[in-house]
C-alpha cells in the first residue's frame, strides 16, 4: 500500500469515526469464509456496517479525530474489525447472537455516545443499553399514564362535577 493510499484510508476512517456515534471493535480472526459471510449478513440485517481495518491506520484516524477515544486505542492488536451502528446496542446483539454458534467475534472495545468500554466482559452490559427510540417510548408511556387516569376518571364520573370529584377522591384513597 502506498503512502498516498494509506493517507486516503486514514482520511476515510476519520470521516467514519466522526459520522458514527456507536463504534465497536471486534476480533473476527479464525472465522472461515462461510461464517464471515454469515456475520456480514447478520450485521447487514441489524443495520450494522462491518469493516476489517489495519490497526495502525485506525489508530492514526482516532488521533486525527475530534473525539476522545480514551483507552480504546490500547485494544488495537491482532485482527480488528470495526462495526458502526446508529443504535448503541445493535452490534452487541449481533455479536452475542452470533456467538451462540461460534466462539468469535470477540468484543475488544466500544465507543458509544462518548463513553468507552474495554473488553469482552462488557458485552452483556452493552446488549442491555437502550436505544434512543426505546427511551423516548418509555418516557412517552410514563407521560401518558397520568393523562389516562384523568380521562378514565372523567368518563366514569358521569360527566358531572360532583361525579368527577367523587371518582378522583376515591382513586386517591
Amino acid at each position: 500500500m502506498t503512502r498516498q493510499e494509506k493517507s486516503q484510508v486514514i482520511e476515510e476512517l476519520t470521516v467514519q469515526l466522526a459520522d458514527n456515534a456507536n463504534i465497536y471493535l471486534a476480533d473476527i480472526s479464525g472465522l472461515n469464509a462461510g461464517n464471515t459471510s454469515d456475520l456480514r449478513r447478520a450485521c447487514f440485517k441489524a443495520g450494522v456496517k462491518l469493516a476489517v481495518v489495519k490497526n495502525t491506520l485506525l489508530e492514526k484516524a482516532m488521533e486525527a479525530s475530534d473525539r476522545e477515544f480514551g483507552e480504546l486505542s490500547t485494544v488495537l492488536k491482532g485482527n480488528t474489525s470495526v462495526m458502526y451502528s446508529e443504535t448503541g446496542n445493535a452490534p452487541a446483539k449481533v455479536i452475542k447472537n452470533f456467538r451462540k454458534k461460534s466462539e468469535k467475534p470477540l468484543l475488544k472495545g466500544a465507543f458509544i455516545e462518548e463513553a468507552v468500554y474495554i473488553g469482552d466482559d462488557q458485552l452483556d452490559m452493552l446488549v442491555d443499553i437502550k436505544s434512543k427510540e426505546e427511551l423516548i417510548g418509555e418516557i412517552v408511556g410514563l407521560l401518558q399514564s397520568p393523562a389516562k387516569n384523568v380521562i378514565s376518571a372523567l368518563k366514569s364520573g358521569g360527566g358531572t362535577i360532583a361525579g368527577i370529584i367523587k371518582t378522583l377522591s376515591e382513586k386517591e384513597g
